[in-house]
């Protein structure tokens, strides 16, 4: 495990919170994630945890991805200190399948097939952990695509390499811009983070 610390904020970025949070470690490797919550004038150390992201076959989808949310927590066995470790986890959800990441090109190009010209779900789980307690909870968007062609995506998936994106897109690039038709929910879930929520809950976190 390796500790990183975030960038220092300059004097454009947004409002410190550091006198209405604690400093948070986030155990995310994404820089969406990383953009996300610095814009949102957080704090915060980031590190590494391995972890699987197996899960109970059963589990309807917005307890999917609080399991693997809290499952990563877990798997973070030093001392939080006076920090809040935060973890999340999302996933896309369609007609009862959960796409991940796409692991080859092949895959990547069926799971936007699947999602063209469809309505699917986006969930983001997060947990939050001290040393005294644990809370998890999720967001959920909906998100219709417009019909996509063949061309479109394979010049999506060559040109934007989508491998490290749950469900084969990001909504703040390319597929975003021409391939969404509409959003119903929180924007910045899609992109892998519910910030308003987020600020919400660890707000009744630290205060509870």
């Amino acid at each position: 495990m390796t500790l990183h610390s975030s960038p220092d904020m300059d004097s454009n970025s947004s409002p410190n919170h550091s006198n209405l949070f604690p400093k948070l470690l986030l155990a995310s490797k994404s820089p969406r994630r990383h953009q996300l919550l610095r814009d949102a004038g957080f704090q915060f150390d980031y590190i590494d945890i391995d972890a699987d992201e197996d899960f109970p076959p059963t589990l309807p989808p917005e307890e999917i991805c609080m399991f693997l949310a809290k499952h990563k927590s877990m798997h973070h066995a030093a001392a939080i200190a006076d920090k809040v470790l935060v973890t999340a986890d999302t996933i896309v959800y369609i007609n009862g399948q959960v796409l991940n990441k796409p692991q080859t090109v092949e895959e990547a190009h069926d799971m936007l097939r699947t999602l063209s010209n469809q309505t699917h779900s986006v969930y983001t789980g997060v947990c939050l952990r001290n040393e005294e307690k644990v809370q998890t909870f999720f967001d959920r968007t909906d998100v219709t695509f417009h019909p996509l062609t063949d061309e479109q995506i394979a010049y999506y998936v060559e040109h934007y390499k989508p491998f490290d994106k749950a469900g084969s897109y990001g909504v703040q690039d390319w597929m975003g811009y021409v391939g969404v038709k509409g959003i119903q929910g929180c924007f910045y879930n899609v992109m892998g983070f519910p910030v308003a929520k987020f600020y919400r809950e660890l707000s009744a976190f630290c205060q509870g």
